[in-house]
């Protein structure tokens, strides 16, 4: 069965403080965020199929650093969209019906192997696959008129690769987008699929603040 590696990266950078996308900020070993993402669905199987999707004004740099860094792993480039939802839409346009595909955040590139390898084979038999972690710390709900403790052991945090069957996939994205399709499951959600959980690693954090940047430079 074929696979896909949809990987989004639209990030403007504002948290981070930089004029610099955040996806092309150097971590680790000094080579690009985004290229540690792209090479860990590489390590996993260097037959998947890795779709790019970018913002156009973002296209030309990053084939720069590209050449710059020797990076020559394959993948394609689509065009990013208006939002998180479009992006992924154009983004499927270049996935066929028969296959397992994972939409992955750009700026993850800590994901392991194991929950990588997971998603995709628990997919085949799923069909919508989640990675998530428990939530370690106290939560508090905030209302008008005030706040109170809630269960944590309610609550899971929710990362990618978000690994679905295509065909469903496809078919969740020909809804019309709300602000409340936050993530990949939740579009498929709202067409009454369930969506399987399975256990993630913490250190698959998503980078947005400078501090978020010096963990994964530490841990890399």
């Amino acid at each position: 069965m074929k696979k896909y590696a949809l990987i989004v990266a639209g990030g403007k950078g504002m948290r981070m403080g930089s004029e610099l996308p955040k996806q092309f900020l150097p971590v680790g070993d000094g080579r690009a965020v985004l290229m540690h993402t792209l090479e860990a669905f590489y390590r996993y199987d260097s037959r998947i199929d890795i779709i790019l999707v970018l913002p156009p004004d973002q296209q030309s740099y990053w084939k720069q650093l590209c050449a710059e860094q020797a990076f020559t792993i394959p993948h394609r480039i689509v065009n990013g969209g208006e939002t998180r939802f479009h992006s992924v839409k154009n983004g499927l346009t270049f996935v066929e019906d028969d296959g397992i595909v994972g939409v992955h955040d750009g700026v993850r590139p800590l994901v392991s192997q194991e929950v990588i390898a997971t998603c995709y084979q628990k997919a085949t038999e799923h069909k919508a696959v989640i990675p998530v972690v428990d939530v370690v710390e106290t939560m508090r709900k905030v209302a008008p008129a005030g706040s109170e403790t809630v269960d944590r052991n309610e609550y899971k945090l929710v990362q990618t690769p978000q690994v679905f069957d295509c065909g469903l996939l496809k078919q969740a994205y020909t809804q019309t987008y709300t602000p409340f399709f936050t993530d990949d499951a939740s579009v498929v959600e709202a067409m009454g699929e369930t969506v399987y959980l399975t256990e993630g690693n913490r250190e698959n954090i998503k980078i947005t603040t400078p501090f978020d940047l010096k963990i994964a430079s530490a841990i890399l």
